[in-house]
């Protein structure tokens, strides 16, 4: 028998004082409504599983062989409202350990309140240890080494990464009443018009790129296109020019001088009034104003706000200087954190708290432009216990926060430890709108509703079959339960051991030599071994094989949940030489050679 009744949850709101620019002020007491669970309360991996009758899971099965099983579920489950508002902030390098609950050193109230009145996800991973690959499988539901971006980032002035054929999970909502919106970094490529001519700055020097863009044309590829109603966006990662904000699609104004802020330095063309220390309250100012704007329309809304904090430039403002008592980084943080009570304050002010589910997490780990040594000094770990940071494979490149709050479905105060990733979003709004069983096979190819877990956050079946990491360079890894399989000899990205690349000129470097020295890949007992400092590839080849011959699968059909399979934008080119003489077959041909061999083979 499945239990699939919700549990109603009664919950009060602690009250959190919070500083913000213009005096203290406390969040006003969340207006908590009962939400019935109105939707599929079981993905149809955890449901096959609790079925009576045996059950086989095949990533190719068709989709549409789960839909008796998807409306049986739907069915037990009582409606009070299916349109609840969705909103998802995502922190740009916010590590795990950087919000106060989970230790870290600089105050973050209102991320904290998330944690007391909703889910945390203890084990929550990104697809990628960077910013843009991980932010494309949020909006589709797909593996970002999927796409046409294989390895590294896109910049400001980059093509549309995301087709406007493709379902993003802004148009599966919009399809269904809902109005979305969109405020702060964007990052997945703009379709800019360019000049016959470039520009040149009206004052000073012309420095960087984007002088030839046509900033008084629409962009396409944008946000309108991908199903957003409105938006209000910076176009990358804050220290990438041209800076300048775009509202539906059309830049605000025209730049005309150059500009850089802080480290990195990177000039560009930028608005005259454009001071990158105003972001976070301009997006919150637009954050609240869009809320308020649906509830006047009586409109179910999706809000995305991912934020340019605390990734560089680190500039926290005025108010928020030195208050953290650990550098610039810290007073960044409260001040991300800020403007995540702002949406908070604005949501309990509307009285649509206990509408609207709320998801907090971060695009990768802390990075090392933090200056994550002196962090650690002062006691703050930004990666928590896990090793690594931003770019690389291991955890601390990809574990990241995850909160989320539901009242009346999620319980207050609790914690989940099983396995998800943040290409679950789209299955997961999805399935809190009742419609999980209308994603078509052609979109969310690698996403699985984790609404069970938030639902009852001690089950103890997990939602997904496995999981695959990326690196900036392009590396694997491959998690299925405690057992994590690195497919390469490296971190991936940029902490040590780096990845070594052949010196044009034939020299032999020691680095080159050392690398040479590593074993082609890595197994780990993430339980056992969070800092990942015990190799066990020789003592389970089995397990190794297994991981594998999955990765491979999960490739060529295309997909990880069940449907029809679908075809890659490319098969990803970016495995190890040593990982490809062990493994051809992850080449896309070829077969499995051992260890033994492979290490001849070098």
């Amino acid at each position: 028998m499945i239990e699939a009744s919700p549990g109603h949850h009664k919950s009060v709101s602690p009250t959190f004082r919070y500083d913000e620019p213009g005096g203290r002020k406390e969040p006003p007491a969340s207006a908590l409504k009962t939400l019935v669970f109105a939707s599929n309360p079981l993905s149809w991996h955890t449901l096959a599983k609790e079925i009576s009758h045996p059950f086989t899971f095949s990533p190719a099965m068709p989709f549409r062989a789960f839909l008796p099983v998807l409306a049986l579920s739907v069915g037990l489950a009582a409606s009070a409202s299916a349109t609840p508002n969705i909103v998802f902030i995502l922190a740009d390098d916010m590590g795990y350990g950087d919000p106060s609950h989970a230790g870290g050193k600089a105050p973050t109230p209102n991320i904290d309140r998330l944690a007391a009145e909703g889910v945390r996800f203890t084990d929550a991973h990104t697809t990628s240890s960077v910013c843009t690959p991980t932010r494309y499988s949020i909006f589709t539901g797909r593996y970002n080494w999927r796409s046409p971006l294989k390895s590294g980032v896109l910049t400001g002035i980059s093509e549309p990464l995301i087709p406007p054929a493709r379902i993003t999970v802004a148009r599966f909502l919009q399809e269904r009443d809902y109005t979305t919106y969109v405020v702060g970094k964007w990052h997945l490529g703009l379709g800019w018009s360019k000049l016959p001519q470039a520009r040149t700055a009206d004052s000073g020097k012309t420095e960087g790129p984007g002088w030839d863009l046509d900033y008084s044309r629409r962009v396409s590829g944008g946000p309108g296109d991908l199903g957003f109603s409105h938006s209000f966006l910076y176009p990358a990662s804050l220290d990438m020019p041209p800076y300048i904000y775009l509202r539906d699609d059309t830049p605000i104004g025209m730049p005309t001088v150059t500009k850089a802020f802080k480290e990195p330095h990177r000039p560009g063309p930028a608005l005259a009034d454009f001071d990158a220390v105003n972001c976070l309250p301009d997006f919150a100012r637009e954050s609240r104003a869009y809320i308020a704007r649906s509830v006047a329309a009586q409109k179910p809304f999706f809000l995305y706000l991912p934020l340019t904090s605390p990734h560089t430039p680190t500039v926290p403002g005025e108010h928020w200087q030195g208050r953290s008592g650990i550098g610039d980084y810290g007073d960044f943080l409260m001040e991300t954190d800020w403007v995540v009570g702002e949406i908070l304050a604005e949501l309990d002010a509307q009285g649509i708290a206990g509408d609207t589910l709320v998801i907090f997490t971060s695009d990768n780990g802390c990075s090392p432009m933090a200056n994550i040594p002196h962090l650690e000094e002062q006691g703050h770990m930004p990666n928590g216990p896990w090793r690594g940071h931003k770019a690389d494979i291991f955890e601390g490149g990809h574990r990241v926060p995850f909160l989320v709050r539901w009242p009346g479905v999620a319980p207050a105060g609790k914690t989940c430890a099983q396995t998800i990733c943040t290409a679950d979003f789209f299955a997961t709004a999805a399935d809190a709108v009742g419609a999980l069983a209308e994603v078509p096979d052609s979109a969310a190819e690698d996403s699985f509703s984790f609404l069970p877990l938030l639902k009852d956050p001690d089950r103890g079946i997990t939602t997904r079959p496995f999981t695959i990491h990326h690196s900036i360079n392009g590396s694997f890894a491959i998690r299925r339960g405690d057992w994590k399989l690195c497919l390469g000899p490296d971190s991936g990205g940029w902490s040590e051991p780096r990845p070594v690349r052949s010196s044009k000129d034939g020299t032999v470097t020691s680095a080159m030599k050392a690398a040479a020295a590593l074993l082609p890949i890595q197994l780990y007992n993430i339980a056992q071994d969070p800092k990942e400092t015990v190799n066990r590839q020789a003592e389970k080849p089995e397990l190794v094989r297994e991981l594998v011959t999955e990765l491979v699968a999960a490739i060529r059909n295309g997909r990880t949940t069940p449907g029809e399979p679908q075809a890659n934008e490319g098969w990803p080119d970016t495995m190890p030489a040593v990982v490809l003489a062990m493994f051809p077959e992850l080449g896309g041909t070829g077969e499995w050679v051992s260890p033994d061999q492979a290490t001849r083979a070098r």
